[in-house]
C-alpha cells in the first residue's frame, strides 16, 4: 500500500485533561507529527476532545457518553474509508470488540498494554477467564506491544504462550530536553515522592517507614509529595495516626513536574505494582537516583547500587533502614543517572519504534 494514502486509527481510553499533562500526552503529540511528516493520516479516538498543548493539531473523534469501543464501531459503520492499521492504548485486550473490528476492516490490529498486575497476581477465576479470552480472541490481534519485558511475560501468562510470536517490547519514553538536571548532592539528602495517590503506590509503607526512624532523623526529615488521587485523605490520616504529619508535605499536582526533580537528591517510589514507570525515567533523567521496589518493569531501568537502590516490596522496615543509610551518608549514588535514559528511553526512540510497526 502506498504510504501516502495510509490512514490509521488510534484508540486511547485516556481522558484528556489540561491539568494533567504527562509522558503519554507528549508521545501522542510527537507520534501524530511524525505520522503527518510521513504522509500518514491519523484519526484519534479518545473519551473526550481537547485543545490544550498540541491536541488542537490532532484529528480527534470523541466517544462522549459512549464507551470508546462502541463509539469506534459506530464510526466504522458510517465511514466508508478504511484504516490500514488500528492501534489501541489502555483498552481491555482479547475481547469480542477485536473480533468485530476485524470483521469490519482488513486493518492490522496493534494493541499496547500499559497495565500493571496485582502483586499477588490475579485470582484463579480471573486467570482462567483471561486464558479463555486469549484462546478465543487473540487471533484477531496482529501485534501485542508490551511497555517492558515484564509486560510481555505477563501478556503470555494472561492469554497463553501461543501469542509469543506476535509480542514485542517498546519501552515508554520521555521528553528529556524538558527535564532539568540536578547538579550536586546534599547531605542530609532531600527526598521527593511523585505519584498518583492510590493504595497500590505503597506510600503508606513510606509513612510507616518514617514512623520507624530514630528521632534524631525524624525531627529534621521532610518529604515532599507531588500528586493527587483517591487515596490522599487515607494517607494524610495514616500520617496523623503515626504522628509523622510534619515529615510530609502534600503539594498536589504540578504542571511543570519536569522542573521539580532536580531540586531533590532521591526519588522515593515504594510501589506495589507497576508496568513501566515514567516517573522513574524522569527522575533518573534529572540525575536523581531512585529508591524503589522490584515490581513490574522497575528492574529493567533501575540497577541496585548503580542508579538507585532496590528495597523489598511492602517492607517499611527495609525502607526505613535505607533512609537511615542515605541520611547518614553510609550509602549514596555517585554516577550520573541521566546518560542511560538519554540513550535508551527518549520519546524519539519510542516514537520511532512505534512507526516501525507499520513496516516502514
Amino acid at each position: 500500500m502506498d504510504i501516502k494514502v495510509r490512514k490509521i486509527a488510534v484508540l486511547c481510553n485516556y481522558r484528556l485533561l489540561p491539568e494533567r499533562v504527562g509522558g503519554m500526552d507528549y508521545f501522542f503529540w510527537r507520534f501524530d507529527a511524525e505520522c503527518k511528516a510521513l504522509g500518514i493520516a491519523v484519526h484519534w479516538f479518545f473519551p473526550n476532545t481537547a485543545d490544550h498543548g498540541d491536541y488542537k493539531k490532532l484529528t480527534i473523534i470523541p466517544a462522549k457518553e459512549k464507551s470508546l469501543e462502541s463509539a469506534f464501531l459506530s464510526y466504522c459503520q458510517a465511514d466508508t474509508d478504511r484504516f490500514s492499521h488500528i492501534i489501541t492504548h489502555f483498552l481491555e485486550l482479547c475481547t469480542p470488540f477485536f473480533k468485530k473490528i476485524k470483521q469490519k476492516t482488513a486493518a492490522t490490529i496493534i494493541v499496547v498494554d500499559h497495565n500493571p498486575r496485582p502483586l499477588e497476581g490475579y485470582s484463579v477465576k480471573k486467570r482462567l477467564k483471561k486464558r479463555l479470552k486469549g484462546a478465543v480472541y487473540s487471533r484477531y490481534i496482529d501485534v501485542f506491544v508490551g511497555v517492558s519485558e515484564y509486560t510481555v511475560k505477563e501478556l503470555m501468562k494472561d492469554f497463553g504462550s501461543h501469542i509469543e510470536s506476535k509480542c514485542c517490547v517498546i519501552y515508554n519514553g520521555i521528553v528529556i530536553e524538558n527535564i532539568k538536571e540536578r547538579i550536586s548532592s546534599n547531605l542530609p539528602p532531600r527526598f521527593v515522592v511523585v505519584s498518583h495517590l492510590r493504595e497500590s503506590k505503597g506510600i503508606q509503607d513510606l509513612i510507616e517507614a518514617v514512623h520507624l526512624l530514630p528521632e534524631s532523623i525524624k525531627k529534621y526529615l521532610k518529604i515532599d509529595v507531588y500528586g493527587e488521587g483517591p487515596y490522599e485523605e487515607n494517607l494524610k490520616q495514616f500520617a496523623r495516626n503515626k504522628k509523622v504529619v510534619s515529615n510530609f508535605l502534600f503539594k498536589g499536582s504540578s504542571s511543570s513536574i519536569s522542573t521539580v526533580f532536580c531540586q531533590y537528591d532521591y526519588l522515593l517510589h515504594p510501589t506495589h505494582m507497576e508496568c513501566f514507570s515514567l516517573t522513574l525515567l524522569e527522575s533518573l533523567a534529572a540525575n536523581v537516583p531512585v529508591i524503589t521496589t522490584p515490581v513490574g518493569g522497575n528492574l529493567e531501568v533501575v540497577e541496585d547500587g548503580g542508579n538507585g537502590f532496590i528495597v523489598p516490596v511492602c517492607n517499611a522496615a527495609a525502607f526505613a533502614a535505607m533512609i537511615v543509610k542515605l541520611w547518614n551518608g553510609y550509602e549514596s549514588i555517585q554516577e550520573n543517572t541521566r546518560s542511560k535514559i538519554v540513550t535508551e528511553f527518549s520519546i524519539d526512540t519510542m516514537v520511532s519504534k512505534h512507526i516501525k510497526l507499520f513496516g516502514i
